[in-house]
């Protein structure tokens, strides 16, 4: 008989959903394990999504303040899937009560809330985990391998991007992700923070930064009822203002040596979820695009005159893909990467082991954010400063 981690979910939206499925997953995909996931109370605010945790998802419970689950004495760990602005009040709430915590990122709608959260779970010793799924792409960590096993040689440039269609459609609603004091920052924290983690992950800090931001789309229909992220509203509808960021770029330079050069958007129209990388080295090369998620390409210096990109494709010759499904090229998706990254965090406090991405990796994603916040007012390179540094 496994040990059981008692799961509390706050927010039961898109994220709330796809963690609690996860859970559910996890002993078919992984039956080595440590554990055994065990859902035991979800917290949202709206009833109809109470009885869909239970009845649908086989929640024990669930409850409407989000902070009696945080603290219910039979739970061990909070998964927090709300509203960025919502985040810290629930990690702080969780951390206090001894909980480990996983929280979507960005951890806080504003950089200042990352290092809070960060501040909390250190002075409580409580592990924690942060939701940037997308690194746990099996190619994604292959590409990782390749560049730490010296296949592309010096890294002498990388370039990310996340560009998606989510709120090109001026008839978007204006929810909550679209106000300064529910998701604090706009694609900085949505999806940029994604691409940022991403270089981290796979190159190394950066230490300089400079940038821009727009708000292409200023105003937006008025949601009524319990509208959803992409509701849609009619020409007539009234109307209120956007009030953070539709657009953002960067360039930058990493602790390595290496340049860099980064965009997001939200409201372009033609890419629908591009969280893609390109990184360039002495030696080849490396381009990974998620909405291509199974493939990755490779171009190898050689002195062939057949040059030229490789396509590698997923196959359960590289971690956790055989998981899902057996041979090559057999495809897995989003909610693959969230089993997987769930069912690893899982396994870390069954076995005591850290886990990464977690505050302190959050935290070096928001003073990168911060760095490029503080270069939209001074409209000059910036230091990424060491926030965790009144931590240590």
């Amino acid at each position: 008989m496994k040990p059981q981690i008692r799961i509390a979910v706050l927010g039961l939206g898109w994220m709330g959903q796809a963690h609690s499925r996860s859970a559910r997953r996890i002993p078919g995909h992984f039956p080595a394990r440590s554990y055994d996931p065990r859902l035991v109370v979800c917290a949202d605010p709206v009833a109809d999504r109470r009885r869909q945790a239970v009845e649908d998802f086989g929640f024990e419970r669930a409850v409407e303040d989000w902070r009696e689950a945080a603290t219910a004495p039979d739970v061990d760990a909070v998964w927090v899937t709300a509203p960025n602005m919502l985040h810290l009040p629930m990690i702080e709430a969780a951390a206090a009560a001894g909980k480990a915590v996983f929280s979507e990122k960005p951890i806080g709608g504003k950089p200042e809330h990352a290092v809070a959260a960060l501040e909390h779970a250190t002075a409580t010793g409580v592990a924690t985990g942060v939701g940037y799924c997308y690194l746990w792409s099996p190619l994604v960590l292959h590409a990782r391998d390749l560049i730490a096993g010296g296949a592309l040689g010096e890294i002498t440039h990388y370039r990310g991007r996340f560009l998606s269609m989510y709120g090109s459609d001026p008839l978007g609603l204006l929810t909550w992700r679209f106000f300064m004091d529910q998701a604090g920052y706009g694609v900085t924290s949505d999806i940029l923070s994604h691409s940022v983690a991403m270089a981290q992950f796979l190159v190394g800090p950066i230490t300089d930064v400079v940038g821009m931001a727009n708000t292409t789309i200023s105003r937006r229909p008025l949601p009524s009822g319990t509208a959803g992220h992409y509701g849609v509203g009619r020409p007539d509808d009234p109307t209120g203002a956007v009030e953070n960021e539709d657009f953002a770029a960067m360039l930058c330079r990493f602790a390595g040596g290496g340049t860099g050069a980064f965009e997001a958007s939200r409201t372009v129209v033609g890419p629908e979820s591009q969280n893609a990388f390109e990184v360039y080295g002495t030696k080849g090369s490396l381009i990974w695009n998620h909405e291509r998620i199974n493939e990755l390409q490779y171009y190898a210096v050689t002195d062939s005159p057949n040059s030229g990109y490789t396509t590698i494709f997923g196959g359960e010759r590289f971690p956790f893909h055989g998981a899902f499904v057996p041979g090559q090229a057999n495809s897995i998706g989003f909610e693959d990467l969230v089993t997987i990254q769930d069912h690893v965090f899982l396994e870390s406090l069954a076995t005591g082991a850290r886990f990464s991405p977690g505050f302190a990796e959050a935290v070096e994603v928001a003073m990168v954010q911060q760095a490029l916040i503080d270069s939209w007012g001074t409209r000059s390179w910036q230091t990424v400063e060491d926030l965790k540094e009144s931590i240590r």
